[in-house]
């Protein structure tokens, strides 16, 4: 571990175990299904709290980002996994392609839909977006046995607009969309809407072509916003 992660985790923990408040832990908890405990810090007051006290310190590299996010994901409290990933989505230009191994540890250790859809969103598909050549990660993770690995393929792409590869998003779709998990045909659905904001007739087609094979949760999701009556 490196020295810079160890000072940023000790000043996260002293500013967050200062701010605990046990009665909206218990909601936060109840959310989430009970999955997780909670501090009680929401995620405005969470990120005014990590400003305060990291702007002090140097600016982390990659490794010391890795560093961090581990020790983050050794504390109970979830807000520890947030506030490592609040940090890697604010570095992610900084990432190098490697840095895909330290997140498919992270989407499968302690996982759960609110840490896979930021590290696949926003990180992990700035990677890819970057480095073209580490799509080839993707197309691993596609074909996963642990589905939040699965979900997370689906998302990677879901910032890119207009860059989207259409034709690798809807092949992921094809090879996921008989699976019976909630939480696969709902990042089916949610990464065909994004993409139809700009290719609506591209995704409309796909939709129809597709429709005996997509849920029906899949396929609302999708066509939230077309025209398909």
């Amino acid at each position: 571990m490196t020295e810079l992660a160890h000072t940023m985790e000790e000043a996260i923990v002293a500013a967050f175990e200062s701010h605990r408040d046990p009665f909206r832990a218990e909601g936060m908890s109840a959310y989430m299904k009970n999955r997780f405990p909670f501090l009680g810090i929401n995620s405005p007051m969470r990120r005014q709290l990590a400003q305060i006290v990291l702007s002090a310190l140097p600016r982390p590299d990659h490794r010391d980002l890795a560093d961090f996010a581990r020790l983050c994901w050794e504390r109970p409290e979830r807000e520890y996994q947030y506030a490592a990933i609040d940090q890697l989505r604010k570095g992610s230009r900084r990432l190098p392609v490697s840095f895909l191994g330290e997140l498919r540890w992270m989407i499968v250790t302690k996982p759960w839909w609110d840490s896979c859809d930021p590290l696949s969103g926003t990180v992990a598909g700035g990677i890819v977006r970057r480095f073209p050549e580490s799509a080839s990660v993707m197309e691993g993770w596609i074909c996963d046995p642990i589905l939040w690995l699965r979900r997370a393929a689906l998302l990677h792409q879901l910032k890119w607009k207009e860059s989207c590869d259409q034709d690798r998003l809807f092949r992921f779709c094809v090879l996921t969309m008989e699976e019976k998990d909630f939480f696969i045909r709902k990042a089916i659905g949610w990464a065909l809407r994004q993409h139809a904001r700009v290719a609506p007739d591209d995704v409309t087609h796909f939709l129809m072509e597709h429709r005996p094979r997509l849920s029906g949760l899949s396929f609302r999701e999708a066509a939230k916003h077309l025209d398909l009556r």
